[in-house]
C-alpha cells in the first residue's frame, strides 16, 4: 500500500530548476536512502513533501491518518523547557486523553444514573487507549531513548535553550522515535551524533517496522539500514533496489551504456548529416538525401548529463610554524563548570591528530581553549611563533545575506571576479549556486563556500570541527585527500573513522579526561 505519492513534481528556484517532472512512491515498510551530490536538491525535496514549500507544478498525496515525523534540525527549542519536558511532548495526545477522562470523571457527581453509564463507558474506551499505547511507562520509554542517544549523559533536566547544535539533534531525534510515526523522514541524522550512538541508531533503523527515507553521506551507515536507493541528479529521480553499493555497480553499468549509445548515435548523425549535404543538390540522389533528412528530424537525440564539477581542494601553505604548535599546564577547560579535569597536552609541528569521543564533553571547548577564543576555568596554554591558523567551525549561526561571490571577495579584496569565481568553482560548485545567495545554499553548499575561503588563506595550522557534516561522498573524499596532503599541522575533530584514519598520525579520545561519567 502506498503511503506517499509524488507525481509530475517541477520545482526550482528563480531560474535554477531543482526537479523536472519526478515522480516517487513510497509503500509500507520501505527503507529509502535519499541520496545525490551537494544542491541536487535532496532537502527541499523533503521540505516539498512536508508541506514546507509548495512545488512549482505536480501532486504530493499522503494516505489518510499517516502519521509523518521528520526530522527538522532548524526546528526551535523553547526556552524554560527541559529536555524530559520536550520528550515527554512526543505524547501529547495521550496527556490530551488523559486530561479528557478525568474530565469525565469530574462529571461524575452532577449525572443520572443512565448517564453515569454513558460516561463510564467512555472512561473505559479512553482507558483502553491510554493502556494500549503504553502510556503507564512513558518516563520509562524517555529514558531508554534518551540513554541510547547520550541524553542522559547531558541531564534530563538539563534547559533546551543551552544545549550545543549536537545536542539539539540529539533531542529532536529522541523525540521523534518516541512518537513512533508511519514514516520517519530522516535528513542527515547522524551530523552531530558520535560513534557510538551512531550504532544505538544503526540498530534501531534495523528493526523500525514502519517506513523511513534517510538522507545521508555516511555510506557505511546508510548501506546497513536501507533496502532502496532513489537518487537525485540532474533533476531527475531515480529508483534502484538495494544499499548504496548495487546502486553504484548499477549506475556504472547505465552510465557506461548510454555513453556507448551516445556516441554510437553521433557517429550515425554525423555520416547522415555528410550524406545529406554531399547528396542533396544532385537530382538522382535529391531523393535519398531527404529520407535521410527526415530520419535526421525524427531522431530522439541521446543527451548526455552535464558533469557536475568535482571539488579540488589544495590549501595555500604559510611560512613554517615553530616546533611547538602548542602546551598546555593544568588546563581544566568548562565554561561556568569544569568539563576536564587538569591537561597537560603537547602538540608539535606536523602532527595531525583528531579529538574522538561522545558528544557534549568539550571537544569544541577544548578547541576553543587552545586557540584562545574562550577562557579556560584553570591553567595555561602556550603556543608557539609563526602560527597561520585556518579554523573551520562546526556551525555558523549568523543569517548570511551575502552572495557567494561577495561573500569571498569580501575576505580576498585584491581577486578579480575571475578569480573569486574560479576559486568558488574549484570547490565544486556550479555558476548558478556561486550568484545565489549564501543562505539559500544547502548545507553542503554553504560548507563549501567557507573551505573555499580557507583554501585561499596561508595557513600552516588547520583546525577543523566537523568538516564532513553536509558534506557529500566525492567531497569528503576529496577533502580527505587534500588533509593527507598538507605538510602542515592539522586538528580536528570527527565522528567517522572512515575519514580521519588515513590522515591523523594520532588518535585523543578525549572520553579519558572528562569529568562527565559514561
Amino acid at each position: 500500500m502506498s503511503i506517499l505519492t509524488v507525481k509530475n513534481l517541477s520545482h526550482g528556484f528563480g531560474d535554477r530548476a531543482i526537479f523536472n517532472d519526478v515522480s516517487f512512491r513510497l509503500l509500507k515498510g520501505e527503507h529509502i536512502g535519499l541520496i545525490g551530490a551537494n544542491g541536487e536538491g535532496k532537502s527541499t525535496f523533503m521540505n516539498i513533501i512536508t508541506g514546507k514549500l509548495e512545488p512549482d507544478d505536480g501532486k504530493v498525496e499522503w494516505s489518510k491518518k499517516v502519521r509523518v515525523g521528520y526530522l527538522d534540525q532548524h526546528a526551535v527549542l523553547e526556552r524554560g523547557l527541559s529536555i524530559r519536558d520536550v520528550l515527554r511532548t512526543a505524547f501529547q495526545y495521550l496527556f490530551d486523553l488523559e486530561e479528557e477522562m478525568n474530565g469525565i470523571y469530574g462529571k461524575m457527581a452532577d449525572v443520572s444514573p443512565e448517564e453515569l453509564e454513558g460516561l463510564l463507558e467512555e472512561v473505559g474506551t479512553l482507558q483502553d487507549m491510554l493502556t494500549n499505547n503504553d502510556f503507564y511507562t512513558i518516563d520509562a520509554k524517555i529514558e531508554e531513548i534518551a540513554r541510547g542517544l547520550g541524553l542522559d549523559d547531558i541531564g534530563l533536566e538539563r534547559d533546551v535553550h543551552d544545549l550545543s547544535g549536537g545536542q539539539r539533534t540529539k533531542v529532536l531525534l529522541a523525540k521523534l522515535l518516541l512518537e513512533k510515526p508511519d514514516i520517519l523522514l530522516l535528513d542527515e541524522p547522524t551530523n552531530y551524533l558520535d560513534e557510538q550512538h551512531i550504532e544505538w541508531l544503526k540498530r534501531y533503523l534495523q528493526e523500525y517496522e514502519n517506513a523511513f527515507v534517510l538522507i545521508s553521506h555516511d555510506i557505511p551507515f546508510l548501506n546497513s539500514v536501507i533496502n532502496l536507493i532513489y537518487h537525485m541528479e540532474n533533476q531527475e529521480l531515480n529508483r534502484y533496489v538495494g544499499d548504496y553499493d548495487d546502486f553504484m555497480k548499477v549506475y556504472e553499468v547505465k552510465k557506461q551504456q548510454l555513453e556507448s549509445a551516445y556516441k554510437k548515435q553521433q557517429q550515425e548523425i554525423s555520416n547522415l548529416k555528410d550524406f545529406v549535404a554531399r547528396n542533396k543538390a544532385r537530382v538522382s540522389t535529391r531523393n535519398m538525401a531527404m529520407s535521410r533528412q527526415k530520419k535526421l528530424d525524427k531522431m530522439d537525440v541521446i543527451e548526455l548529463a552535464q558533469e557536475r564539477p568535482k571539488p579540488e581542494f589544495n590549501f595555500k601553505e604559510a611560512r613554517t610554524a615553530s616546533k611547538l604548535i602548542f602546551q598546555t599546564k593544568d588546563l581544566v577547560i568548562g565554561y561556568n563548570e569544569p568539563l576536564s579535569r587538569p591537561l597537560n597536552l603537547k602538540m608539535e609541528r606536523g602532527q595531525k591528530i583528531a579529538l574522538v569521543g561522545a558528544n557534549g564533553i568539550g571537544k569544541t571547548t577544548l578547541l576553543k581553549s587552545i586557540l584562545g577564543e574562550i577562557t579556560p576555568v584553570s591553567g595555561t596554554v602556550e603556543r608557539g611563533d609563526y602560527q597561520e591558523i585556518g579554523y573551520f567551525e562546526q556551525e555558523v549561526k549568523t543569517a548570511n545575506h551575502n552572495t557567494c561571490i561577495e561573500e569571498v571577495w569580501s575576505e580576498f579584496p585584491s581577486f578579480t571576479q575571475y578569480e573569486v569565481r574560479a576559486a568558488l568553482a574549484k570547490c565544486g560548485l556550479t555558476t548558478k549556486h556561486i550568484e545565489s545567495k549564501v543562505e539559500v545554499l544547502s548545507g553542503g553548499e554553504k560548507a563549501k563556500v567557507r573551505l573555499c575561503k580557507l583554501m585561499n588563506t596561508e595557513t600552516n595550522i588547520l583546525v577543523f570541527d566537523e568538516p564532513t557534516n553536509h558534506l557529500d561522498v566525492d567531497a569528503k573524499e576529496e577533502l580527505k585527500r587534500a588533509l593527507k596532503a598538507y605538510k602542515g599541522t592539522v586538528l580536528l575533530i570527527s565522528h567517522e573513522p572512515e575519514f580521519y584514519h588515513d590522515i591523523v598520525t594520532e588518535t585523543w579520545n578525549c572520553e579519558s579526561w572528562t569529568t562527565k561519567v559514561f
